[in-house]
């Protein structure tokens, strides 16, 4: 059955995030008008700059970021100085419970890792970061392989581009298959419906 509410989905920035971490997931829930609304979030309102160089308008800081249904958690370079910041670490631990699905891309699940929220949770991230990555979360029960991982309210996917597959996995349970498959088709993508698919995982020798 389709969920038609609209849901409010907040795009976290930070220094050094990854590009397609974010825009690939956003094309997808971007499409969704008049269901998802995209709010862009950061530490402070204010252009925000992509590891890639390209910035991004944050429209709000963390403090007056309104609530979220959806979280985006993007990966980068960034993330090695973000998990120690406590302002954004802080600010998960807020957020991220209020959300109906936190989505974190790439080594963006890292973030959450540190701020401790994924604990006892399943969760996977880019393959070639893996051991950095895990490292931030003794206690997460690690997915070596795996596209992307569902567990409860987090999506968490391998690198960069699974975050498109993750996207429609998610839009696909919370508003319809059909939407998937017809956003899909309309972007021209290649959807890996298999979330244990993930011939990186051999490749960076975690398998």
């Amino acid at each position: 059955m389709s969920d038609s509410r609209v849901r409010r989905l907040g795009a976290v920035f930070y220094p050094g995030f990854e590009l397609l971490d974010t825009f690939g997931p956003l094309e997808m829930f971007g499409n969704l008008q008049g269901l998802v609304e995209i709010v862009t979030v950061a530490e402070r309102a204010g252009a925000v700059a992509s590891a890639q160089g390209p910035a991004v308008l944050a429209t709000h800081g963390f403090a007056e970021c309104p609530p979220c249904d959806l979280l985006l958690i993007p990966g980068g370079m960034g993330t090695r100085a973000e998990v120690d910041n406590p302002v954004i670490l802080d600010w998960l631990r807020v957020a991220v419970p209020r959300a109906e699905v936190t989505m974190t891309v790439c080594t963006g699940t890292a973030l959450v890792a540190r701020a401790g929220l994924l604990d006892g949770r399943r969760a996977t991230t880019n393959k070639m970061f893996f051991q950095w990555v895990a490292e931030q979360g003794p206690r997460v029960e690690w997915v070596r392989a795996a596209r992307w991982v569902e567990d409860g309210p987090f999506a968490t996917s391998s690198g960069v581009s699974a975050g498109i597959d993750m996207a429609l996995a998610v839009i696909a349970r919370l508003i319809s298959p059909e939407v998937s498959d017809n956003l899909a088709i309309a972007t021209e993508y290649d959807w890996h419906r298999d979330a244990s698919w993930d011939p990186f995982a051999k490749i960076h020798g975690l398998v």
